[in-house]
């Protein structure tokens, strides 16, 4: 289970070097490195959906790209940071704590379901 979060990790990381890319790309080869983040993105994108929900997997990628983009053109773009942004992306932490203790709910609750199933 641990490597798998690993991997959510890596596609979360990879999502951020491309998207960064499309901010910086002035030439034809910069496009091929792009191309091959994305595919190396998708591979361990893949790889966590292989034993982790699929919803709880991309909203953590989704929500991590996000928060990771808007941070990149904050604090490397010069983009403005403003209290709506910073309460949107704390709704949006909030949102993917909140997907991954629904997909994993605790030990006794696993238990008793199993129980009167």
């Amino acid at each position: 289970m641990q490597k798998d979060w690993i991997y959510v990790g890596l596609t979360s990381l990879f999502e951020l070097f491309w998207i960064f890319g499309f901010n910086v790309a002035d030439s034809w080869w910069h496009w091929i490195i792009i191309v091959s983040l994305i595919a190396i993105d998708f591979h361990f994108l893949s790889k966590a959906c292989e034993n982790l929900p699929t919803g709880t997997v991309y909203a953590t990628f989704a929500g991590v790209g996000t928060i990771g983009t808007t941070l990149m053109d904050i604090f490397i773009f010069d983009g403005e940071f403003n209290a709506i942004k910073g309460i949107f992306m704390f709704i949006l932490v909030l949102g993917v704590i909140g997907l991954n203790l629904a997909d994993n709910p605790s030990k006794d609750y696993v238990e008793e379901k199993g129980a009167n199933a």
